[in-house]
């Protein structure tokens, strides 16, 4: 079956299926491996954790990308089979619906003035503790939240499916699973490094596509994409990640809003007060660029299966 095919069945089955069950959910697969790894080899000094780290953030990523290539290959006597496992596979290394699920409970918590219910809303879109947040925060962290994922969740992996094919986008996920899971400091600071500063090289492209083609979403809509452009240019550089604040900044100006993780970063100007209908407004906003995205996909996927 061709990647075209792959690829709009994986969509299809994302949007009006959704996520396996964790059974047969690939990425929590990854995740148990992860945890098996840190088991084994979470110990000893510095040096060691960071050599430990090294080899889990190669070997667990290349493990399930060789597999997954592995796997399409052994079956290609049995084309239906081959099919159904491409597009399972596919699926698993992106959750488009899933983002915009998780961003309405959190608007649709806030529009109750149901707070509580928001930051319970909120830890399914970000690992941010959302319990000393207000209602203007907890919006807040929710619109930086539905930009950030919109490359690591949807433009990043096929980003990589379009230029390395499915084990490519199985590689991105395992990296971005294991960045999630140790990639932090304090008592992952030596062990999680690899796979922080790994993650961080695969997002550099896809991050500022993401950036701008939510910019042009925005200016499809009518938004003031000038504004988003200065405000991405202005502000990108003050999240500690060389990644995320490309997305965030330019929905921040967009939205003409001010994003704020307090201690960390403040982007964008505070025109409006971040309410519930902003996070409306940004998942309309990524359903826009995330289109395009796949489009753009599919097209250089086509061209490729007619050697152009």
């Amino acid at each position: 079956m061709s990647s075209v095919v792959v690829l709009g069945s994986a969509l299809a089955l994302d949007w009006f299926v959704g996520e396996p069950p964790a059974r047969l959910h690939p990425v929590v697969w990854m995740g148990r491996v992860a945890t098996w790894g840190e088991r084994a080899l979470f110990k000893g000094g510095p040096v060691r954790q960071l050599a430990a780290g090294f080899a889990v953030a190669v070997v667990i990523p290349g493990a399930f990308a060789a597999g997954a290539a592995w796997l399409i290959g052994s079956l290609e006597d049995w084309p239906v089979v081959s099919a159904v496992t491409s597009i399972w596979l596919l699926k698993s290394t992106f959750a488009f619906a899933a983002l915009g699920q998780a961003a309405r409970r959190v608007e649709q918590a806030l529009r109750r003035g149901d707070l509580a219910s928001g930051r319970e809303a909120l830890a399914s879109l970000c690992s941010r503790d959302g319990s000393a947040l207000g209602a203007e925060g907890v919006a807040a962290a929710a619109v930086e939240s539905v930009a950030e994922n919109a490359s690591d969740s949807v433009v990043a992996p096929l980003f990589y499916f379009a230029l390395l094919g499915l084990p490519g986008a199985v590689f991105y996920r395992a990296v971005n699973t294991l960045d999630a899971m140790i990639g932090y400091r304090g008592r992952y600071e030596y062990y999680g490094k690899a796979a922080a500063r790994l993650d961080d090289l695969l997002n550099l492209v896809p991050a500022r596509l993401t950036a701008g083609v939510i910019l042009f979403a925005g200016l499809l809509s009518g938004r003031d994409a000038r504004r988003g452009f200065r405000i991405m240019v202005r502000d990108r550089r003050k999240t500690e990640s060389p990644n995320a604040g490309w997305p965030m900044a330019a929905m921040a100006g967009l939205l003409g809003v001010e994003l704020v993780k307090e201690g960390h970063y403040r982007l964008g100007d505070p025109l409006q007060v971040v309410a519930p209908r902003h996070i409306e407004t940004a998942w309309r906003l990524v359903v826009g660029a995330s289109l395009m995205v796949f489009a753009a996909v599919i097209a250089v996927t086509a061209g490729r299966a007619r050697g152009v």
